[in-house]
């Protein structure tokens, strides 16, 4: 059986790992910015603590200690 239908710019040739590329490369940069713009964000609400020395190693109650400073 002889393969006739070969064709280099198929969706299964180079059309088709250039799409892939780009699709990759396109999902990495808007996640890259997405995750930048959530550190920015963080980084813009600082918070304290209301009382270091009532804080236990790995207690689930630690959360409720921060607050953040506006």
């Amino acid at each position: 059986m002889e393969n006739t239908n070969r064709s280099v710019f198929s969706l299964s040739g180079v059309t088709g790992m250039l799409i892939a590329t780009v699709l990759l490369l396109s999902i990495l940069a808007g996640l890259t910015v997405w995750g930048i713009k959530a550190q920015q964000e963080v980084a813009n609400k600082p918070y304290t603590i209301k009382n270091p020395q009532t804080l236990k190693m790995r207690a689930r109650d630690n959360s409720d200690q921060k607050v953040i400073v506006k």
